[in-house]
């Protein structure tokens, strides 16, 4: 077992404020408010398609992130000591993400084409339990609400036993009274420790069901269903397990730029953390390629017309380019750039494919989206798109700003070490020996 050294004191490090970096992320939730207005008039359907595929986006790397934790915790992972509250500070967004989400509850015909299809086509009557909007609504209103509080009070237990260890006179106003918040119904360090680990673990598993679940009829609900004949058994686990890959990439993107802003991150983000980092971020290429290539072969292999709609529209001439772009970004770059050690090491080529990987699943989610509702890849369509998605970048930047400006960039307590994992050390030392 490689030895993983964790500091005996971690300092409590925090990202500047910067009234400039909120302008400017003010500024693009602007440009992406207007935009999304502007192109409601152009063509209502294109508009909600670049809505809908946003949020999808970042609602679900947000969740990835938070869940990259969450197992981490479950396997009681060491080496990532120094990126676990990375991971946790996306669940910053997920408040935002639930706010956006209301608007999306309110489509109809403009958007669902199996409302139309309902009183004339025998196929989608027979999914009429499942396909009407109350049931819609109501199951990703409460879902949506379950697998966001989980997120949420995970993110709050992490958080909660650092209070103890911040010198309330060195932090600003916010942080005081976050701290303040935090720290109600304290009982001591040791004790919250030692609570918010057990608590932590017993919520771990059952997160990551509801995630799995949730996230599943969530990307069912809107992205599957607008081709109201077509269905994949593989289609939420290709969704959901894009997210966590988004999840490693996002932290492993967001590590690579906190250690140019600060040292004490920068000696913490090490040689083993990026080296685990590159790791998984290339095996989960390999997997999603996987997934995706599990559910075209069968229907290549099937030759059903109704099976084969589906990938015909996506590889046709209207969206065939666009979709390829998808395969290059999500596969080939980053298959190729991780593959190998140096890569997966140096900084600043981890950030760039990690990069390359994020704007690939952007890409990849309005691949789900746009073709089952918009017939033609359309340059103005994909302009407004580019426009609405610099305003949801601006609330996700602000949201984990807000996050690393309030709260410890580095986790200070540090779980308890499981008995096993030190009688399993302690024998590996005495055969090195």
């Amino acid at each position: 077992m490689a030895h993983i050294h964790i500091p005996d004191r971690i300092p409590a490090r925090f990202l500047p404020r910067s009234s400039s970096s909120t302008m400017l992320f003010g500024a693009m939730v602007a440009v992406g408010a207007v935009s999304f207005f502007l192109s409601l008039q152009r063509d209502v359907t294109a508009a909600w398609a670049s809505y809908v595929s946003n949020w999808l986006f970042f609602s679900s790397i947000a969740m990835g992130a938070v869940m990259f934790a969450a197992v981490t915790t479950i396997v009681k992972a060491k080496w990532n000591w120094s990126l676990r509250r990375i991971s946790v500070a996306y669940a910053a967004f997920l408040p935002v993400a639930f706010v956006l989400l209301l608007p999306m509850l309110g489509l109809g015909e403009e958007y669902y084409p199996w409302i139309e299809k309902m009183a004339y086509d025998p196929i989608v009557q027979e999914k009429a339990a499942y396909l009407n909007i109350p049931f819609l609504i109501t199951r990703n209103v409460v879902g949506v609400a379950i697998l966001f509080g989980m997120a949420l009070y995970f993110a709050y237990l992490a958080i909660r036993p650092d209070m103890g260890l911040l010198d309330e006179a060195e932090l600003d106003a916010g942080q005081r009274s976050w701290r303040a918040r935090f720290m109600t119904g304290w009982s001591g360090q040791e004790q919250e420790e030692v609570r918010s680990w057990r608590r932590m673990n017993y919520l771990a598993p059952f997160f990551a069901f509801a995630y799995a679940t949730i996230m599943s009829f969530v990307v069912y609900d809107f992205a599957m269903s607008l081709d109201s004949h077509w269905f994949s058994t593989l289609f939420g686990g290709w969704y959901f397990m894009g997210a966590f890959w988004g999840g490693i990439a996002l932290t492993a993107f967001t590590a690579m730029t906190l250690r140019r802003t600060d040292s004490e991150v920068a000696r913490a983000v090490g040689i083993q953390q990026r080296h685990d980092l590159g790791k998984l971020a290339f095996a989960f290429t390999v997997f999603w390629t996987y997934l995706f290539f599990s559910q075209y072969i069968v229907i290549w292999y099937g030759k059903l017309p109704w099976e084969q709609s589906w990938m015909i529209t996506r590889s046709g001439e209207g969206w065939g380019p666009y979709s390829l772009s998808v395969i290059i970004l999500c596969f080939v770059i980053p298959f190729a750039g991780l593959i190998g050690r140096k890569a997966k090491m140096t900084p600043a080529i981890l950030q760039t494919l990690t990069g390359v990987i994020l704007f690939g699943l952007w890409n990849e989610r309005y691949f789900l989206v746009a073709p089952s509702i918009i017939p033609e890849y359309d340059v103005g369509n994909m302009t407004y798109h580019m426009l609405t998605a610099v305003g949801f970048l601006g609330l996700f930047l602000m949201s984990i700003r807000w996050f690393l400006s309030t709260f410890p960039m580095l986790q200070i307590w540090q779980p308890p070490q499981a008995p096993e994992m030190v009688e399993a050390e302690v024998r590996s030392a005495e055969v090195a020996g």
